[in-house]
């Protein structure tokens, strides 16, 4: 056995495995469009369902990871609660199974051979495709040829095993002490980020006989392998769950609790023999050479079904444990969540818009916050501060999305002239609140900067800067107070504010340049104090918008057709 030719061969294979694998990944959601986003956005209150839908989804993208991460990312958009996203987990978890048994299904009908035309017809359909339906469709077929073939190399490169008995006996040593054959697995789903593709290669490993001849021992041996594989593959939402706000975290705890909580249970059985006993019976076939991969499907579908089913009845109390674990922190924890614009009122204008205009205010109320923990961290570079401004940006974005997909569905129905013209007005403000939370993120590498390279500002410096942030936390305190209660006078403020900032730009600019000649400020402090002031400044341009409309009544109007004030603005960019 060439040592070099197996490393090779496994890298290889294994690379293959993986980019066939996420090429079929992206041509199924490629060619499901949105549908599978809507589909779980759509999950009802039956648990069974969610599973089911969960199941269903995972099987198509082949990648239990992907769904999880979805389900992280529609909890965190508010679309899913936490029980509902536990029930999609639950079933991803099942239709992980489904490549263990393609992989499997090789060593029975020899798929392997049509590897290379689905190679040659899907490359052709993917490249030369008229409609981008059928170049979808290339791309699924040409993944699946590349996933067999990478199948292929793997096995040919672990084919020598079977003749090397040193090798197959420090195997069946390390698979049989299950604590080690457990953290293997674990490890190394963690490293390829993918619990199909490690089990396919223990899989592929046993089949080439690198567990010996004896195949009840190579069966018993790579059962601890696959259930680590079904904790070490929680790591992706994990790492996902890193950007999401406290209800994206916990859906991600869940899943990783769900797993390990399961392995922890049949343990037990394996360790006294009685696992792989239960797989061989329960196996329509008898346990051969030919049949070892289907035996380890088999066993890797028993784990998470019978975990599922029994988890099920009892996601109540899995998110009792999660809260327990991942409790709340406060106020921001409600504020960050958007919640669900009910698509039953869209039928009801009056009450629709009044619904979109509610949840614009707690979309300001959020960006107040980020802009707030922004100028912190600017003064003081704290990086756990920084981290709650990005949430609070990730949930200003997903207020924006929500809030424009409720509006244009609205401006489909039959309005008045005056709700229609109060459409363009509320998206616009929508969409300079979300502006605002792109300039406290900027404010936050600033802050970032200048800590890493260890600027100051000079006394005089900071004073102004001072006297600019108080302003704008002013503007931001009248534009949630002005879209609260419609009050006139607080939208005024505002524009006063502005003018306030815009004469204090000028002079903190011209004031910065004075410093530099002196030399009291060095040059690369003086750069972060001016984009410093340009943020701040452009923070308040976008609040004037805000106020202008405000001032207008949220109606488009012209230069001649002003609202209710008579003021004679019309809404800046509107």
């Amino acid at each position: 056995m060439d040592a070099k030719d197996m490393v090779f061969g496994t890298v290889g294979g294994l690379g293959l495995f993986l980019f066939g694998m996420g090429m079929l990944s992206d041509g199924l959601k490629a060619a499901a469009g949105n549908r599978l986003r809507s589909m779980l956005a759509k999950i009802t209150k039956f648990r069974w369902m969610g599973m089911g839908v969960g199941a269903g989804v995972t099987c198509l993208i082949q990648s239990s990871s992907a769904t999880t991460v979805i389900v992280v990312g529609l909890v965190h958009a508010g679309m899913l609660g936490l029980q509902q996203a536990i029930c999609v987990v639950v079933g991803a978890n099942i239709g992980t199974t489904f490549t263990a048994w393609l992989v499997a299904s090789m060593s029975v009908f020899k798929i392997t051979s049509y590897a290379m035309p689905a190679i040659g017809l899907g490359f052709l359909l993917s490249v030369f495709g008229r409609q981008m339906k059928i170049r979808n469709w290339g791309k699924i077929l040409l993944g699946f040829g590349i996933l067999f073939v990478g199948i292929g190399f793997m096995q040919e490169a672990f084919k020598g095993l079977k003749d090397n008995p040193d090798v197959q006996e420090i195997l069946i040593s390390i698979g049989g002490k299950e604590g080690w054959s457990l953290l293997a697995g674990v490890v190394v789903t963690m490293l390829v980020q993918s619990s199909s593709a490690s089990i396919a290669m223990v899989q592929t490993l046993a089949f080439s006989g690198a567990f010996g001849g004896d195949w009840n021992v190579a069966l018993r041996v790579s059962i601890p392998f696959l259930l680590g594989s079904n904790i070490g593959t929680t790591i992706t939402a994990q790492l996902a769950a890193l950007r999401t706000n406290l209800a994206g975290r916990r859906t991600a705890m869940a899943h990783t609790l769900f797993n390990v909580v399961g392995v922890l249970v049949v343990m037990p059985l394996v360790l006294f023999g009685l696992y792989d006993m239960l797989v061989r019976w329960a196996s329509p076939v008898g346990l051969t050479q030919k049949t070892i991969m289907v035996h380890m499907a088999l066993a890797h579908s028993i784990f998470n079904v019978t975990a599922a089913v029994v988890v099920l009845p009892l996601v109540g109390m899995l998110e009792k444990l999660v809260l327990l674990i991942l409790p709340s922190r406060g106020e921001d924890d409600e504020d960050t969540r958007p919640a669900v614009l009910e698509e039953h009122l869209l039928d009801t204008p009056a009450l629709a818009i009044a619904q979109a205009h509610k949840e614009m205010l707690r979309m300001a109320k959020v960006t107040r916050k980020a802009v707030r923990d922004a100028i912190a961290v600017v003064g003081d570079g704290n990086l756990a501060r920084a981290k709650k401004v990005q949430e609070k940006e990730d949930a200003v974005d997903d207020f924006q999305t929500h809030i424009t997909h409720y509006l244009v569905e609205l401006s489909q129905r039959q309005l008045s002239p005056r709700m229609s013209n109060q459409l363009p007005v509320l998206l616009h403000s929508v969409n300079d609140l979300e502006r605002i939370s792109d300039h406290a993120m900027n404010m936050v590498e600033i802050g970032a900067r200048k800590k890493d390279n260890k600027h100051r500002f000079s006394k005089a410096a900071t004073q102004e800067l001072e006297g600019m942030y108080d302003e704008v936390r002013k503007m931001l305190k009248a534009i949630v107070t002005a879209l609260e209660t419609f009050d006139e006078d607080e939208a005024r403020r505002v524009l006063e504010h502005e003018e306030t900032i815009n004469r204090m730009q000028t002079e903190l600019r011209g004031s910065n340049v004075k410093r530099q000649r002196s030399g009291e400020c060095k040059a690369m402090a003086g750069l972060i104090f001016v984009d410093l002031v340009d943020n701040l400044e452009k923070i308040g341009d976008h609040l004037t918008n805000i106020a202008q409309g405000i001032l207008v009544g949220m109606q488009w109007v012209n230069g001649a057709e002003y609202g209710p004030s008579q003021h004679p603005a019309t809404p800046a960019g509107l």
